[in-house]
C-alpha cells in the first residue's frame, strides 16, 4: 500500500475506531440500568455557570472542537448546541423543552463530551454523529444527530472508502 492510500485511509480508520468505542460505551450504559426516561414539561432555565464550574485550559481546548448550532437527529427531532458567550467553555444544549448548561470533559477516545453534572445529561460528539444521553437513568435521549460538518465528514469517508482498493 503506498503512502497516499495510507493518508486517505487514516481518517476513515480513525472515525471507525471512534464509532466502535462510542457504540461500546453506549451499550454498557444502556445495559447498566433499565428505567423509564425522565420527562420534563417545564423548560429549565439555563443556570449561569458559577465560579466552582470554572473550566481548565484543557477543557477550553476541547470546547474549541464542539460543533454548535442545530443538529438534526434520526427520530426527526433536533438538538441545539450554543456556546455561552459570557462564559467560555460553557454550552447551552437544548432538547425538546429542556436546556442544560454543559462543560467539556476529557475522554480517552478523543470524542467530544459535554456534561451537565447536576442532571447527568451528556452530549457525545464523534466525527460522524452525536447523541444525547441521560447517564442517571442509563438511556439515550436521542441518537444519530448530525450537524453540517458531520454530514460532510460522512460523505468524505464514504468517498474515500469507494476509492480505496480492497486488499
Amino acid at each position: 500500500m503506498n503512502r497516499s492510500m495510507l493518508n486517505a485511509a487514516a481518517p476513515l480508520a480513525f472515525a471507525a475506531v471512534l464509532a466502535l468505542l462510542t457504540a461500546s460505551a453506549v451499550a454498557q450504559t444502556e445495559n447498566a440500568q433499565k428505567a423509564k426516561p425522565v420527562k420534563s414539561t417545564q423548560q429549565k432555565k439555563s443556570e449561569a455557570p458559577t465560579a466552582a464550574s470554572a473550566v481548565t485550559a484543557n477543557q477550553l481546548d476541547i470546547a474549541a472542537r464542539v460543533l454548535t448550532g442545530k443538529a438534526d437527529c434520526d427520530s426527526g427531532e433536533h438538538v441545539n448546541v450554543d456556546a455561552i458567550a459570557a462564559h467560555p467553555g460553557h454550552f447551552k444544549v437544548s432538547f425538546k423543552k429542556t436546556s442544560y448548561t454543559m462543560t467539556p470533559e476529557e475522554t480517552s477516545t478523543g470524542a467530544v463530551r459535554l456534561q451537565d453534572k447536576k442532571s447527568g445529561v451528556v452530549w457525545l460528539q464523534i466525527p460522524t454523529k452525536s447523541m444525547l444521553m441521560n447517564q442517571k437513568v442509563g438511556q439515550r435521549m436521542v441518537d444519530g444527530c448530525t450537524q453540517s460538518e458531520q454530514r460532510v465528514a460522512m460523505e468524505a469517508a464514504k468517498a474515500a472508502a469507494k476509492n480505496t482498493p480492497a486488499q
